[in-house]
């Protein structure tokens, strides 16, 4: 019986061979046992056994289905943060404080008043040689405008914000007037008549600001590209050395040279701010306070 529950779990074609085996060696050993008095009937069982377990074919076992972990044992998968997400957080960090904080000014206009006093000179002496010609004082409503840096072309300004001043009006005779930046258009072909961007950006104010303290000096007019907001408006003699003969009407408009400085403080409520320079041609010297508040 045990042999037989063996063979049921091999193929049918598998079953039949056994099957037929088994009665042949069976048959054989009854004639055998007959035959020798039935000393080889032991040894007959013993054979038949054999030969059963070899008839099996190794196919048989191979086929033997494994067992496969059902859907409740499958493991759950962990989500895992990918880079992509780390990388994004990271991005929404904040700036740095300085930067946040000079950014906060941009926007801010301020409105007050300028006390200004200027030095004119002239070359009338025996020697022709510089002299004081006279000094004037004078006050006049000043804004101040700071915004983000101006960019043209590839180029952006490199300057926490943009600075435009102005005291006085453009063609007000001892007009004063601040611009850290602008964008002028140029010919879109250089001279090899190879394209260039027609945005040009010219920067004439290096400012350095932290903690509400401003810094700023004029380092390059521009005056050679003759494009030059950076003014002081002063009316000239009609006849050089000859006062007496009166001056230009609505003054004439100065460029401020490199070195001019513009100090002090500001912030989000107000600035208080002191400015020092002179002009290219060296005709005036000028300096200001201006104390302005925040609208």
């Amino acid at each position: 019986m045990a042999a037989m529950t063996r063979v049921r779990r091999v193929p049918t074609t598998v079953r039949v061979r056994v099957v037929a085996t088994v009665c042949a060696g069976l048959l054989c050993a009854s004639l055998a046992g007959c035959g020798n008095d039935g000393t080889a009937t032991a040894d007959a069982s013993t054979a038949s056994a054999d030969t059963l377990a070899s008839a099996a074919p190794s196919s048989a076992a191979a086929s033997t289905p494994e067992a496969t972990p059902s859907t409740s044992e499958a493991a759950t998968p962990t989500e895992t943060p990918t880079t992509e997400e780390a990388t994004t957080a990271a991005s929404q960090e904040p700036v740095s404080a300085g930067g946040s904080e000079a950014s906060a000014l941009w926007g801010k206009a301020y409105s007050g008043s300028a006390s200004i006093t200027v030095d004119v000179y002239d070359y009338c002496s025996t020697d022709g040689s510089r002299r004081l010609a006279g000094s004037q004082t004078y006050s006049m409503n000043s804004t101040l405008n700071l915004g983000r840096p101006e960019s043209g072309g590839d180029q952006t300004e490199s300057n926490p914000f943009s600075m435009l001043f102005a005291a006085g009006y453009a063609s007000q005779a001892g007009a004063v007037s601040f611009q850290s930046s602008l964008v002028s258009t140029v010919s879109s072909q250089d001279l090899a008549g190879n394209y260039r961007d027609p945005n040009l950006l010219l920067t004439y104010w290096n400012i350095d600001w932290s903690d509400g303290e401003l810094d700023a000096r004029l380092t390059d007019p521009h005056d050679r590209e003759a494009v030059v907001p950076n003014l002081l408006n002063w009316p000239g003699l009609l006849v050089a050395c000859r006062s007496d003969l009166g001056q230009m009407p609505g003054g004439f408009p100065h460029a401020l040279a490199a070195g001019t400085t513009f100090t002090g403080r500001i912030d989000s409520s107000g600035a208080s701010l002191t400015a020092e320079g002179s002009t290219t041609d060296g005709v005036v010297a000028f300096k200001f306070t201006f104390d302005g508040t925040a609208s």
